[in-house]
């Protein structure tokens, strides 16, 4: 055979085999309306990694598949105890191994509004802290080799070429359907994503890794708003000890279960809200509102507003999320839009806005701060006072 006859025939069964997964993996509910609950949170499934003979990541001592278990068995029971109105279901109570596709089908069979999976990450000794993932095309090799990681664990499950149609988690094949595939949860997805970077870096003190996106078959397959956290490297010495203890698991718990709170508040009041405000029209591509330049652009100034959410959404200005109000303004941080009120010199005003805000039903509001044009933390801004 002729080598460019060989390319040719190489690289279109590369393109038939591509055809097929993408039949094969697409989600049942991508081609009729996905499931979303009208009336909104009701169901969440925990999916805590690995499990069984499958041990995940390994610290000096810690195995991932109980580290998961237990932060998973804790969020899960924060969730049944304060919210007994939301159904938690989990995929596996026990060290059992459960397979990718049947974790997702799962939260699928039981039309859950919500998918979170815990997991330990794995890397250098010198690698720390916590990122959580969404679905989507992986932007970075560090991505990347954590979905492949994570992936290849369909590799110790029985019949695993005929369950996933020979699918490899290591093939260029796989990576070109993970970047064609768009998530129709992508939005609330990232909401909830990054309310959990938000309460990881704040209730718990962990490094902020960020929210990310990289192809995850256990996402992949779900037909809801899924994440997939990360929650520290037990590759590190310092985080699998903190990892390993209770404190540590109880606090990443709470922290997720806070993250689960704002989520539910959020999804709660657009279920409610969906026919008034109806679809979200095309957003500017400027903040929503300007701040006047008296204020927001004097250099080295230090300029406290009022963070009312975020979201993966870029709402244009008017919108009725806002409530009537006209002294909105967003930045972009972590993958999100974050939505703000207000713009002070005194730190004062701030806090009195934001009394105003949750009384007016904003009651996750609370006072950033901002130096030319850059978000700074509230002891930065204070050291700046005069």
């Amino acid at each position: 055979m002729k080598p460019a006859n060989k390319y040719a025939v190489i690289i279109t069964g590369a393109l038939l085999t591509l055809f097929v997964l993408m039949l094969v993996f697409l989600p049942e509910t991508q081609a009729g309306a996905p499931h979303h609950s009208s009336q909104g949170l009701k169901t969440v499934v925990i999916d805590a990694g690995h499990g069984g003979h499958d041990a995940g990541c390994l610290g000096s001592s810690a195995y991932e598949k109980h580290v998961a278990l237990a932060i998973s068995l804790k969020l899960g029971k924060l969730i049944e105890e304060k919210f007994p109105d939301v159904k938690v279901i989990y995929t596996r109570k026990t060290d059992v191994f459960v397979e990718l596709y049947r974790r997702a089908q799962i939260a699928n069979e039981n039309k859950a509004d919500l998918f979170i999976c815990i997991h330990c990450n794995s890397g250098p000794k010198t690698a720390f802290g916590a990122e959580t993932y969404v679905m989507g095309l992986h932007k970075s090799q560090d991505n990347l080799n954590v979905a492949k990681r994570e992936n290849a664990v369909i590799l110790q499950e029985d019949n695993y070429e005929k369950q996933y149609d020979g699918f490899d988690p290591n093939s260029p094949e796989a990576n070109i359907i993970f970047s064609l595939y768009q998530n129709a949860f992508l939005d609330q997805s990232l909401y909830f994503a990054g309310e959990i970077q938000e309460e990881l870096t704040g209730f718990s003190k962990r490094h902020n890794r960020g929210v990310k996106q990289a192809g995850f078959l256990v996402l992949f397959k779900t037909t809801m708003p899924s994440v997939l956290i990360e929650t520290g490297f037990l590759t590190n010495l310092e985080e699998e000890k903190y990892l390993k203890t209770e404190d540590g698991q109880k606090s990443i718990s709470e922290s997720v279960f806070r993250a689960f709170t704002n989520y539910k508040k959020w999804i709660d009041g657009a279920a409610v809200k969906l026919e008034q405000t109806g679809p979200v029209i095309k957003q500017e591509e400027k903040p929503v509102v300007q701040l006047e330049a008296s204020i927001a652009e004097k250099p080295d100034v230090t300029v406290y507003r009022v963070q009312i959410f975020s979201s993966g959404i870029k709402y244009p200005s008017g919108h009725p999320v806002f409530k009537e109000r006209k002294d909105i303004w967003m930045y972009s941080a972590g993958g999100l839009w974050k939505y703000t009120a207000g713009a002070f010199e005194k730190m004062e005003d701030a806090v009195n806005l934001q009394a105003d805000l949750k009384a007016q039903g904003f009651s996750d509001a609370f006072v950033v701060a901002f130096r030319n044009g850059e978000r700074i933390s509230i002891k930065d801004a204070r050291a700046y006072q005069p």
